[in-house]
């Protein structure tokens, strides 16, 4: 699946977590909280990191086995995105390789940004302490609650192409999940899997229909050729 591009994107976009960002040990440690107020005994950390990129939904499903239709969802959403809104800094970091990656973006003049289905709430502080407190700044920035509809919809990447005057022709869109993949495919850019990210199965993974993969945030530079 992996090979050099003679010519490269005019922009890349990414998604966040799972990407850009390792959010899974406070996203992790917010179920675990939740566990702890309700007596159960902690989990894992291996055992919820491959849900880390699908969300709040996905996590509950893992940590406490409720799903949507329980009567008491909704409120047990809400007391884990409170826990890890206070958390959310505490053990997230950029994946080794991601400044050096941007900054050989930035000199090759290849338009980088966001787009995560984390919400702006969540994502925003995240984005200011790791990257723009870095002199690292998008050219778009699309969280989960900007569009109506979150990825697979291809509606936040092409707000997001639209927003950086990007043609999706010559975009890549980088991310860990199915719904990056549909997303990408789905608004005409050419999608690339990070497989370092909270990849649950690799052999099915490679069955999304990906375009290229990288197994660390430096790889993209041998894909993007000797242009960058």
């Amino acid at each position: 699946m992996q090979k050099v591009v003679t010519t490269p994107p005019r922009a890349v976009l990414f998604d966040f977590d799972g990407t850009l960002v390792d959010s899974a040990p406070d996203l992790a440690g917010a179920v675990n909280d939740l566990r702890t107020e309700r007596g159960l005994e902690v989990m894992p950390f291996a055992a919820l990191r491959p849900y880390a990129t699908y969300g709040a939904r996905s996590l509950l499903k893992a940590g406490l086995d409720m799903t949507p239709e329980h009567p008491d969802y909704a409120a047990t959403r809400l007391r884990f995105l409170d826990i890890y809104d206070q958390r959310k800094l505490l053990n997230t970091k950029l994946y080794a390789g991601v400044l050096e990656l941007l900054i050989a973006l930035e000199r090759a003049r290849i338009t980088w940004g966001i787009v995560t289905n984390k919400s702006s709430r969540l994502a925003e502080p995240i984005i200011h302490e790791l990257l723009r407190d870095r002199a690292f700044t998008p050219a778009t920035v699309v969280c989960g609650d900007t569009t109506p509809t979150p990825k697979p919809n291809p509606a936040p990447l092409l707000l997001a192409a639209n927003s950086a005057k990007i043609d999706v022709a010559t975009c890549w869109y980088v991310g860990d999940g199915e719904n990056d993949v549909k997303a990408s495919l789905a608004a005409g850019m050419t999608p690339v899997l990070a497989t370092y990210g909270y990849v649950p199965d690799l052999a099915h993974a490679r069955t999304w229909g990906a375009h290229h993969e990288i197994d660390q945030p430096l790889d993209l530079l041998a894909l993007l050729g000797s242009a960058v």
